[in-house]
């Protein structure tokens, strides 16, 4: 059952649709009242910031004590798209970089509408790969996501596979925006309060900003409609409450049957974003801390691996070494 705390938030959330749905606000006042909000974030002790530029992109690294510096958590935050910022999601990335014992790198990736697909998608692979020219073997590189930054961070790895590229060593999405085509029984059946809510933001134009003049369905734009062969370990979060769910588990389920390894963590009764309000939900930190297990689990079965292929080399190693001395036996 949802927290005390989850319940005043959904309450809060259900009083503002009203004005919201009345006065249709433009997205540039819906982006104003994000960086708004931000101001009432506050970042995680211990974790420092850097400023960093990227061939002219805004990026920034959020830098935990005690981190471990020879790994990276490589962050694209939410916000449909066509909102949300360095500083939306600062407190967020924070915390989940403290939690992973990890330095966390996110950029300030180009919106729609007025730069539509693939411009967040250029800026992602520009981040990527500026990482590996940093010095970061892909096997080193998580990369992560919360609601369209979780689409995005697919789509992400379904164009490292088609360019030939290696693959970062997992990928977490936080309620991942996987389908932009969003049905009409989606919206409707899921959760009634959301519904409204999401509809008085005008969510629908956000994906259509978002893929101009390409079509909803290109595997790109909705990872959902890909083929999904060859993807790295994903971590997927969803709670049964949140809009987009069922595209969630629809996805979850078609990596499957392509063999890739998911791990779904599910949650009940939750708003979707809810991963934002990490300070004030018990849910929020328990699901940041449940992706941070799965990172070690990631990193855990890298040093097995390695000790098995080690182990390997070393009977080969051994049974070559004796063949000579067999030989010489027989002559």
């Amino acid at each position: 059952m949802p927290s005390p705390q989850h319940l005043l938030l959904k309450q809060l959330l259900a009083a503002a649709t009203p004005a919201l749905a009345t006065s249709r606000p433009r997205l540039a006042n819906v982006r104003l009242a994000a960086e708004f909000s931000s101001l009432l974030q506050f970042m995680p002790w211990n974790v420092f910031l850097e400023d960093v530029d990227v061939d002219g992109m805004a990026a920034e690294w959020l830098r935990p004590a005690q981190a471990d510096n020879s790994r990276v958590l490589l962050y694209l935050h939410g916000g449909g798209y066509v909102l949300g910022s360095l500083n939306t999601h600062r407190s967020l990335i924070g915390t989940l970089a403290q939690r992973c014992g990890l330095p966390a790198f996110t950029i300030d990736y180009r919106k729609a509408p007025e730069y539509p697909f693939p411009a967040a998608l250029e800026d992602a692979l520009v981040a990527y790969r500026w990482l590996r020219g940093q010095g970061y073997p892909a096997e080193n590189i998580i990369v992560a996501g919360d609601s369209a930054g979780g689409g995005l961070a697919l789509a992400l790895a379904l164009s490292l596979r088609e360019a030939g590229e290696a693959q970062p060593a997992a990928i977490i999405g936080l309620s991942p925006w996987t389908d932009l085509v969003l049905p009409e029984r989606v919206l409707r059946e899921v959760c009634q309060e959301e519904t409204q809510l999401l509809e008085a933001l005008q969510i629908r134009d956000w994906g259509t900003h978002y893929a101009g003049s390409t079509p909803l369905t290109h595997p790109l734009v909705s990872p959902g409609q890909a083929e999904l062969h060859g993807l790295p370990p994903l971590l997927i979060q969803l709670s049964d409450a949140e809009v987009l769910c069922d595209d969630g588990l629809s996805f979850v389920e078609k990596a499957r049957r392509a063999g890739v390894p998911v791990t779904l963590q599910a949650f009940q009764g939750l708003v979707h974003w809810w991963h934002l309000f990490w300070r004030v939900l018990p849910e929020a930190r328990q699901a940041l801390d449940d992706a941070a297990g799965f990172v070690r689990g990631i990193w855990a079965a890298q040093a097995a691996a390695a000790a098995t292929l080690q182990a390997a080399r070393r009977t080969a190693s051994r049974g070559g070494a004796a063949q000579p001395g067999r030989m010489r036996a027989q002559s």
